[in-house]
């Protein structure tokens, strides 16, 4: 009998980290956008130099949450406060298990009276449709989900895109022609582009200013075309999929947290519902960090960088667990800047028959859907990496991190181990290699200095 659900996949594999180690997944795909439409060297450069468009439409799974009890079911659920939250604003959405562990994260839109729209990775989405469904919630859901190919036709319920850039508001400016409203961050506004209303909302990628605009899909070509016609002058580039999974690099979003749902007798039902296709249950688990309890995999919203926004004005699933870990020490999250020595031996390696390092890819060199690497000092493990890739603005291979506080001090040397255990696992994208020891720096994150002042201040002024 085949598994139906994801409690069967786990049953049948023995262990979640033997399933998840052995998935046959790839990292998360930025599908349908072309990889690159110039170089992704230069569509990296110019997210910091003059203005770039990210097409976001294809790879996020959107679900909109309409009816009477939908912000109780969210306030229910996530850790932030909602003191405040009405139509035309917008959070980093954060729930926990019961544990207090992370689930996922999201942007969370108020589009409307009753109305709320979750876009991203889809296992929050997953854990919200669950409580709504199984509980005594008022709540109706409508999934569009991500788009998993690259070609034939293609049909979302929105576009969504991004201007970020020194020139990003410049563009703006001229593509609506006339100067842009006043939008706190985390906050939306309505315009009109090529005659289409257009809702925006105050963002920013890697430190820089913008706007993210999204509107009814048979209004995306005209939209995008505008935008890149209006930006000429400004030296806007599409950035294509293989650029935009490295901007995290810089501004220190980490993209793929374990979601902390594959053990406790609370969650079983839950993974019960969970089918045996979903995210959870496909996703690939990769890295030199290795242990065979999945829990060492859980993050608290203090390893993401999350503590500030945890409140406890309201009761919400876990929020037991995290008054408990709240005064506790907790890791912290950093960038490790690598030592170009020792990248370059290892890259170096590729021109051997045997004995090769794992295989760097450019600019991401992430492998499996939750990238999990171990970083030591002294021989003894103090942290783990999250994403691993190249920055061409800072010259720089980077990886975001998060490490025992006592080790996070930045100047402190530390070693990223590099590739699997035994050399290698059945996941197809790991070739056969030899486990490699890098040097690293401990260092800021964000590692754009632009990142670390604006767009952290307005991060952390959206989330008081």
């Amino acid at each position: 009998m085949s598994a139906k659900t994801l409690e069967d996949l786990i049953q049948a594999a023995g262990n979640p980290v033997n399933l998840l180690r052995n998935s046959q997944t790839g990292p998360y795909v930025y599908p349908v956008v072309p990889p690159e439409y110039s170089n992704w060297r230069d569509e990296q450069r110019a997210w910091q130099q003059t203005c770039v468009l990210y097409n976001q439409s294809f790879h996020m799974t959107d679900m909109y949450v309409q009816g009477p009890d939908a912000l109780k079911l969210l306030s229910d659920l996530g850790i932030n406060s909602f003191k405040g939250f009405e139509p035309d604003k917008a959070k980093q959405f954060v729930p926990v298990n019961y544990d207090g562990y992370v689930i996922g994260d999201v942007i969370l839109f108020y589009l409307d009276k009753d109305l709320f729209n979750l876009v991203g990775r889809p296992s929050v989405h997953n854990w919200v449709q669950y409580n709504g469904e199984t509980k005594k919630y008022n709540v109706k859901f409508e999934r569009d989900e991500r788009s998993y190919v690259r070609s034939g036709p293609i049909v979302r319920k929105v576009y969504r895109y991004q201007v970020q850039g020194p020139n990003a508001m410049k563009t703006i400016e001229k593509v609506i022609g006339k100067t842009p409203p006043e939008i706190k961050f985390f906050n939306m506004t309505t315009v009109q582009i090529a005659g289409k209303n257009v809702r925006a909302l105050r963002h920013g990628m890697a430190g820089q200013p913008g706007w993210e605009i999204f509107g009814p899909w048979e209004d995306a070509e005209p939209v995008r075309t505008a935008i890149l016609e209006a930006g000429k002058e400004f030296g806007i580039r599409a950035v294509g999929a293989r650029a935009y999974s490295s901007n995290t690099l810089e501004s220190g979003w980490i993209p793929s947290p374990m979601p902390a749902i594959y053990t406790g007798e609370k969650l079983k039902a839950y993974r019960q519902w969970l089918p045996a296709n979903s995210y959870e249950a496909i996703a690939s688990l990769g890295g030199s960090f290795y242990s065979s309890n999945i829990e060492d995999y859980y993050l608290t919203p203090w390893d993401l960088g999350y503590g500030p926004i945890v409140k406890f004005d309201h009761d919400f699933v876990g929020r037991e667990a995290l008054e408990k870990m709240v005064n506790k020490r907790h890791r912290k999250k950093v960038t490790l800047a690598l030592d170009e020595e020792d990248v370059t031996k290892a890259i170096s390696t590729m021109f051997r028959k045997k004995d090769r390092a794992k295989y760097f890819d450019f600019p991401s060199a992430v492998y499996a859907t939750l990238p999990y690497d171990k970083i030591l000092s002294g021989g003894k493990t103090i942290g783990i990496s999250t994403w691993c890739g190249y920055s061409s603005n800072e010259g720089k291979m980077l990886t975001l991190a998060i490490l025992d506080e006592e080790y996070s001090d930045p100047g402190r040397e530390v070693t990223f181990v590099w590739g699997e255990e035994g050399g290698g696992s059945s996941k197809p994208t790991v070739e056969r290699h030899i486990q490699t020891n890098i040097r690293a720096i401990v260092s800021p994150v964000p590692y754009s200095e632009v990142a670390r002042t604006s767009y952290a201040e307005g991060w952390r002024t959206a989330h008081k």
